[in-house]
């Protein structure tokens, strides 16, 4: 296998992405970001800043909130990445996806798929989080609409019902 025009050539590569196996050949240059889109077709990440300073892209690598567009595909081998796409369907949504369609948090909703992977995130490792500790968690998630009202009002109705149920996320 060559490199095409200083291009490096595709390199296997073993992750979980949703709880699926993949072995994929994905350049050594690839984001984690442009190997969920473009070589799993999985759209809930999205492409924002290109910085990781949006959180547009955010996903869990190993269950931790982390921005995709900035790590090296080949940097999560062997992990588990979760997208919001894994985090739940239509048909059985997670408790924060169910709280931002009740609370109507997205307008654009460029922001949503970063918003809700933080927000369950910060749920998963804290059940009852105050507003400040809410709001700081996602003061690094940006969001142009000015939705940020509804979205603070849909993470406490996530954490709500969470300690409602008091089961593990």
């Amino acid at each position: 296998m060559t490199a095409a025009c200083g291009a490096e050539a595709a390199q296997r590569l073993e992750l979980q992405v949703n709880g699926r196996p993949q072995v994929l050949a994905v350049p050594r240059e690839a984001s984690l970001l442009h190997l969920l889109r473009n070589d799993l077709g999985l759209n809930g990440p999205k492409y924002g800043c290109g910085l990781g300073q949006c959180g547009a892209c955010t996903v869990w690598v190993d269950g931790v909130a982390a921005r995709s567009c900035v790590i090296p595909a080949h940097g999560v081998a062997g992990r588990c990445i979760t997208t919001l796409e894994g985090l739940g369907s239509r048909d059985d949504w997670h408790p924060v996806q169910q709280a931002f369609e009740d609370a109507q948090a997205a307008q654009c909703g460029y922001c949503l798929n970063g918003m809700v992977m933080q927000a369950a995130a910060l749920l998963a490792r804290e059940r009852r989080p105050s507003e400040d500790r809410i709001r700081a968690e996602l003061s690094g998630n940006l969001c142009r609409c000015g939705t940020h009202v509804e979205i603070l009002r849909a993470v406490q109705l996530a954490a709500q019902r969470i300690a409602d149920k008091d089961e593990p996320l």
